[in-house]
């Protein structure tokens, strides 16, 4: 879905019945839309436009109208994992297909050094479940509950997967040749 058919399906709502609508959308649109992008989405602001389009058509039926941003968390995290499990199954379809490079612009490699693009990597190498606990817990700074909540799982389960990837990124990046090493 596109911003514009996002705005117009905002307008389709009478103007006194907007319940924070746009002020939600504007605190929190450009921060689910890094949310999705550290989730691996490679169209992250139409996956956050989705969420917030559903919200839309459902913020009256929320039990809670104050839970309206982890529904937003919890929409995009879902999107962005069904999308992800989705490119998985094309790519073995389509074996013949290259993954994408990994040459950026010339300002996206100065701004991200060696090692930011090495953690981003292995972030990027984790199961999804323990990605998606990282970038909640650590990048979100969402509490153990909270993340447990967004996701549906048990806040026990939060704290083994954030062992798992923790001690998983260590490896990886104390592993990692240092520069002038070979591989």
């Amino acid at each position: 879905m596109t911003y514009q058919q996002t705005a117009e399906a905002a307008a389709v709502a009478p103007e006194d019945s907007d319940d924070g609508y746009e002020e939600l959308f504007t605190a929190h649109f450009w921060g689910l839309v890094r949310l999705a992008a550290l989730l691996g989405a490679d169209d992250a602001e139409d996956v956050v436009q989705d969420a917030f389009v559903r919200l839309h058509g459902r913020r009256r039926t929320l039990r809670d109208q104050n839970a309206a941003l982890a529904y937003l968390r919890s929409s995009v995290c879902n999107a962005c994992r069904s999308r992800l499990r989705h490119l998985r199954m094309a790519r073995r379809r389509h074996a013949q297909l290259a993954p994408p490079g990994e040459d950026g612009s010339a300002e996206h490699q100065v701004v991200h050094g060696e090692d930011v693009r090495a953690l981003l990597a292995a972030v990027a190498d984790l199961p999804g479940r323990q990605r998606e606990v990282l970038v909640l817990r650590y990048w979100l700074d969402l509490s153990e509950r909270d993340t447990a909540g967004t996701l549906g799982i048990a806040p026990g389960t939060v704290k083994a997967h954030t062992a798992r990837a923790i001690a998983a990124l260590g490896r990886r990046l104390k592993d990692r040749p240092e520069d002038g090493e070979s591989a």
